[in-house]
């Protein structure tokens, strides 16, 4: 009987160091959205990546924002530190050659619970010298205890074969937690359809709405050759309302009509997707809302 290797791995760093694009990128698929601006991941996502006797579960957290007292950072801050004690193994990733005022404080909470980490550096492509990286990662080394130093572009897959292959190397001797039968539940497809149209409304409306905007899946009906969706979109104020239907509908029509070809992309299967914007006022305030509508919750996919 082989030994088998399986254990947790978080994700974790501050905003828009592009730890989502990491996951997608290790995983070979669309788990977690993507754009340019910060804070666009409300959930822990849950990707299973096995490759014969070794099982890694990825855990992609909402990055950290250790300073902010916003009702909603604080029910994601619950969320990623919450999960930091349940891991095997931390991914840190930095971005370029920085390391602000912001990662040190997350280091240090690193350091209070001890774990297995290896420090990433994201974005390397983005270095012009790269004669610089070297002294930064000897910087890293006197100041932080890692198990490895990487240098990666999530983006261009560079370096990334040899993180997972250094994440193995410290996997921890246990039984496979998932199975090859392991699918996505049903009931996780909700997640991944409202995160699908928030990403297209950031992507389609950029710096003209901030975040506050949440997607909520009301219904799912599947048909013979057909799945009908409903979501509503809250937002917090009438103003934003008309931002997200733009003139005549137009804005809401296209952000509905790329989420629909993402969706069926996803399913692989024709999708009728209708979609209704609601004004919330303080909806991202009311912690009870938040976390009704699963932010800070768990996702499951292989």
């Amino acid at each position: 009987m082989h030994k088998q290797y399986c254990g947790y791995v978080s994700i974790i760093g501050k905003p828009n160091v592009g730890k989502s694009t990491l996951i997608n990128t290790m995983l070979d698929k669309k788990i977690s959205i993507t754009s340019r601006k910060s804070q666009t991941t409300r959930n822990n996502i849950l990707g299973i990546r096995t490759i014969k006797n070794k099982q890694i579960i990825f855990i992609d957290t909402p990055g950290m924002h250790i300073k902010s007292q916003k009702t909603m950072n604080k029910v994601l801050n619950k969320s990623a530190q919450g999960i930091i004690d349940d891991s095997d193994i931390i991914l840190f990733v930095l971005q370029r050659l920085t390391l602000g005022d912001e990662d040190k404080l997350i280091l240090e909470k690193l350091t209070e619970v001890n774990p297995k980490t290896i420090c990433v550096i994201n974005k390397i492509d983005q270095v012009e010298d790269k004669n610089k990286l070297l002294p930064f990662i000897e910087k890293l080394n006197e100041e932080y205890t890692f198990e490895e130093i990487h240098m990666i572009s999530a983006k261009n897959n560079d370096g990334v074969g040899n993180l997972i292959t250094a994440i193995e190397k410290y996997l921890p001797e246990n039984n496979h937690i998932y199975d090859d039968n392991f699918k996505l539940y049903a009931k996780n497809d909700s997640f991944m359809f409202s995160e699908l149209i928030r990403e297209k409304i950031i992507r389609k409306l950029g710096d003209e709405l901030p975040h506050d905007t949440f997607v909520e899946i009301d219904l799912i009906k599947e048909k013979k050759d057909i799945i009908e969706i409903h979501a509503i979109i809250y937002v917090t104020r009438q103003s934003q309302k008309q931002i997200v239907i733009g003139s005549g509908g137009e804005v809401l029509k296209q952000i509905g009509k790329q989420a629909r070809l993402e969706i069926e992309k996803y399913l692989n299967k024709k999708v009728f997707l209708k979609t209704w914007v609601k004004v919330k006022k303080n909806w991202n305030t009311d912690s009870s809302f938040i976390q009704s509508l699963g932010v800070g919750g768990n996702y499951e996919s292989k």
